[in-house]
């Protein structure tokens, strides 16, 4: 009777492993890699350290958090009956439509049952001579497992950080961090919090702080906004979504998604092929002011081609952006504080916003400027600077992650020979096309450094990368390999390619967290190579090569 490979290795590693394969978090990408992998025959089992699935919209329920992509670009592609199915309220969806939306899917995908939740990855660690991995968990009562493969979704903005402040724990008042809010018991989004009669501070100008800024200016008694590294931030162009816009959308959903192949980020917005000073003043002037209103990244990622690499184009949209805020926020010294000294337009991530600036010309809404007067402790009753004691009855921590890589450095990973990849990293991050690091066999990084999913529309981009890597996982699976690992040459040419590429652009010589930046941790203040820049095209070209090439790159085994 012929052998058949296929079953002869499924029940081989029946015996040696719980499980095929191990899936780290239930966000978009998580569940979408479960699905895929227990549809191809896979023995998988999802992890997840939440009590449910969604991810950051599962966490980040703040007031006010909602979506910089357009709704319709937002979520799975992949799916025609939730495309066809669902129907977005607005054309920016707020955190509770967003979670709504992940709960339908869910249910399409039936991948609760897939899941393990309440089970925070501790430590995972690589045996040599079964080449499978062992996750073990901080909650007491999750025993250990073991796998053969495992997929980290752990996503490059869900590691929390607070500001490097002593004192924190000293406050009597109420604390809050946006991406730790607390839940409606009831519901999809934050808990009904009542701010009307009190002194609010809010320290973090990043995107979830401008969101929060945004609504907590219509309800605390008095905001103050602690400034440091202040953002461009550009109007989010939300409104209601038509019952025929909706229409419209459900049916050129095949255009929308080839439109977003096409892009460099996944979005529906698509650099003008011509650079700044190409194009007479009263022309650019008149793009940008139809640019500058949105929707969207349509300034960021939809101006002309050389703003975001070329110096003299860049400061003239900065300066464009610049002026927007002196019109915006009437007092002119406050104006000031507002306007970026550190990078120019698009160089940091772009927070949209509707009426922000606005805010400040309010009442009950005052600013410190921590350039001037920095914070020198929290202290049980408020926050100390160099020049005042400011006394509060909330704090909201706006102050973002550890971005990138935390989630994973959080995390006690030993590859081969016991070697830990926080230390690695320490070296210097090096992957193989962002998917995985020399020395963790059969250990693959979901929208992590260097991925093409992470500088992206995620969902859209992430999808790719669930596709391209189910492929390959259909080969191991007739092939009957066992260990997959990045060849040296390999990641140290990626890497490579990722810094080449990143020096070609200005948010390479840029601090901010897209660099490895971040001035809430010590000792992380040298620049990294973090981010692939070259685009979802070319990246999906690179990815098909490799496939074609018999997954060059790769020591199968």
């Amino acid at each position: 009777m012929a052998r058949n490979p296929v079953n002869e290795r499924d029940s081989k590693m029946t015996n040696e492993a719980d499980f095929d394969a191990v899936v780290i978090g239930a966000g978009l990408s998580g569940m979408y890699q479960t699905y895929r992998l227990r549809e191809m025959g896979y023995r998988v089992m999802g992890v997840e350290a939440s009590d449910n699935i969604g991810g950051v919209w599962h966490h980040n329920r703040y007031p006010g958090a909602r979506i910089d992509s357009e709704s319709e670009v937002y979520g799975y592609f992949w799916n025609e009956q939730l495309m066809q199915e669902f129907n977005w309220s607005e054309r920016f969806a707020g955190q509770p439509e967003v979670l709504r939306y992940i709960y339908r899917a869910a249910e399409i995908m039936d991948i609760r049952k897939d899941y393990l939740f309440n089970a925070r990855v501790q430590r995972a660690v690589f045996d040599d001579a079964t080449n499978l991995w062992t996750l073990e968990f901080q909650q007491a009562g999750v025993a250990p497992l073991t796998a053969r493969f495992v997929f980290s979704a752990l996503g490059p903005l869900s590691a929390p950080q607070l500001p490097d402040v002593s004192g924190i724990h000293t406050f009597k008042g109420e604390t809050y961090h946006t991406a730790l809010w607390p839940r409606d018991p009831d519901g999809f989004g934050p808990a009904q919090l009542d701010f009307s009669n009190q002194r609010v501070a809010v320290i973090g100008l990043g995107s979830s702080g401008v969101q929060v800024i945004q609504e907590m200016a219509k309800q605390a008694g008095h905001l103050t906004v602690f400034l440091r590294s202040p953002n461009w931030c550009t109007p989010l162009g939300n409104g209601p979504m038509t019952a025929q816009r909706m229409g419209h959308i459900k049916s050129h959903y095949s255009e929308l998604v080839a439109k977003c192949d096409a892009s460099i980020a996944g979005f529906p917005h698509e650099f003008i092929p011509k650079n700044l000073f190409d194009v007479p003043q009263e022309e650019r002037d008149a793009k940008l002011e139809e640019l500058y209103h949105g929707p969207g990244f349509s300034l960021w990622l939809g101006a002309y081609q050389d703003v975001l690499s070329d110096p003299a184009a860049n400061k003239y949209v900065s300066d464009f952006v610049a002026r927007k805020i002196r019109e915006r926020v009437k007092d002119p010294r406050i104006a000031e504080m507002l306007t970026p000294k550190d990078h120019g337009f698009g160089l940091k991530r772009v927070p949209l916003e509707t009426n922000y600036y606005e805010v400040y010309n309010q009442a009950n809404v005052s600013v410190v400027d921590l350039n001037v007067t920095p914070i020198t402790r929290i202290t049980p009753g408020g926050i100390q600077t160099t020049d005042a004691l400011h006394e509060f009855d909330v704090i909201i921590f706006a102050t973002g992650f550890d971005a990138i890589k935390g989630s994973w450095t959080r995390i006690d990973i030993r590859g081969s020979g016991g070697v830990a990849l926080k230390d690695e990293w320490e070296k210097g991050v090096k992957t193989y096309m962002g998917l995985q690091c020399p020395g963790f066999p059969n250990f693959f990084t979901l929208v992590g450094p260097q991925n093409g999913a992470t500088f992206c529309n995620i969902p859209r981009c992430s999808a790719v990368v669930v596709d391209w890597l189910s492929e390959m996982m259909a080969h191991v699976k007739t092939s009957n390999i066992h260990r997959i690992e990045p060849d040296q040459t390999a990641a140290e040419d990626w890497t490579l390619y990722c810094a080449k590429l990143m020096d070609k652009m200005l948010l390479g010589q840029t601090n901010s967290w897209f660099t490895g930046i971040n001035r809430n941790i010590k000792g992380r203040d040298k620049r990294e190579v973090l981010l692939f820049v070259g685009g979802n095209p070319k990246f999906r070209d690179y990815c098909d090569e490799v496939r074609e090439s018999n997954y060059k790159g790769f020591i199968l085994a």
